[in-house]
């Protein structure tokens, strides 16, 4: 391999990278992305690898959380969970509630 790169005058990295962009499309992967992209966003952005495996589970895929997890990275998806509620301090105290 070393031989003919440097009879071509390449670097072997340039080799290994036209050939990993030789490879063909990967449909089912495409389709399992798009799948995980439908549900996050039925989620609202708050599901993570664990809940999305489980309801692909329930759509009759066979797939793992650690795929998922390559999935939603791939897509560029990152879970955010709702924050905790901020409740206002009353600054005045009421004098019409009467404590019994």
């Amino acid at each position: 391999m070393e031989l003919a790169c440097s009879v071509f005058d390449i670097a072997p990295s340039c080799f290994y990278d036209h050939l990993r962009r030789k490879q063909p499309i990967d449909v089912e992967r495409l389709h399992l992305r798009s799948e995980v992209n439908r549900l996050f966003t039925a989620s609202r952005s708050s599901a993570g690898s664990r809940t999305l495996t489980l309801m692909m589970r329930e759509q009759g895929h066979i797939i793992g959380r650690y795929k998922v997890r390559q999935l939603m990275k791939e897509a560029a998806l990152v879970c955010k969970q709702p924050g905790s509620p901020n409740y206002k301090v009353a600054t005045v105290e009421r004098l019409d509630i009467q404590t019994v």
